[in-house]
């Protein structure tokens, strides 16, 4: 009891100002716990546009938040799957994981849980931000922060409890495979075909970049798309691959 009575004097209060208990509320209310650290909690929120640069030119943002939130959902979603199929390969662990961690699948969950609210960012060079991205960065970002504040075990709450056990049907997910190019491929290496992708890149300005994809099976044309990476040009292709040849 002595100890407790020294550590609540030594301990200093925290005083916030009125904005500070409204962020304060807001973060409790998506992960589950009263942040400890805020200004960790804030910083997840403030993307590189409108960093504010520090001693030896550092400018600070949400982005080394985001690396480390990154690394931490990634190995806690590989964990929860590595449990729950034990006897998967690793070919498939590494899909579900894939999906689950997309970046437009973070990107509209962040909307969901409420950082878009959150996140300050440079509203007038917007067009010129991987916007796209914008929110679910925050999400990693918010992952790094809890980690950093509570821990490993309330950071593994979040991500299981508040993120995936309430937005992610998992079966859904095993069973709904949208991974068009990699059921060409499979498909391929079955029927001991060739198979490659042809990229071009057909529109590139300040806005954005547009590619172009053929998918080519034994050198015969059998899908096109285009997308705004090289990545989604290739499964708009393989898309129009597998209902050719009737593989979905």
């Amino acid at each position: 009891m002595r100890l407790i009575s020294v550590l609540k004097r030594l301990i200093k209060p925290i005083f916030y100002s009125k904005r500070e208990k409204e962020l304060s509320r807001a973060f409790k209310n998506i992960i589950g716990f009263h942040p400890i650290n805020l200004k960790l909690y804030i910083l997840a929120m403030q993307h590189s546009s409108i960093a504010v640069q520090k001693e030896k030119g550092f400018k600070e943002s949400n982005e080394r938040l985001e690396y480390l939130g990154d690394a931490l959902l990634g190995a806690i979603i590989a964990d929860y799957l590595f449990a729950r199929y034990p006897y998967k390969e690793e070919g498939f662990l590494t899909e579900i994981r894939s999906r689950i961690v997309n970046r437009e699948v973070l990107n509209a969950l962040a909307k969901k849980i409420g950082i878009k609210k959150l996140v300050e960012y440079n509203k007038s060079s917007r067009s010129n931000l991987s916007h796209k991205s914008l929110y679910g960065d925050s999400l990693e970002a918010l992952i790094g922060a809890v980690y950093l504040d509570l821990g490993f075990d309330n950071c593994k709450k979040f991500i299981l409890k508040r993120l995936i056990a309430n937005h992610y049907n998992i079966e859904e997910i095993v069973e709904n495979n949208t991974n068009y190019k990699s059921i060409v491929i499979e498909w391929a290496q079955k029927e001991s075909k060739e198979i490659r992708f042809d990229i071009e890149e057909i529109a590139n300005d300040s806005r954005y970049k547009l590619f172009s994809a053929t998918i080519l099976i034994d050198n015969t044309p059998m899908g096109n798309g285009s997308g705004l990476s090289k990545k989604k040009a290739e499964q708009s292709a393989a898309n129009e691959c597998c209902e050719t040849l009737k593989l979905i």
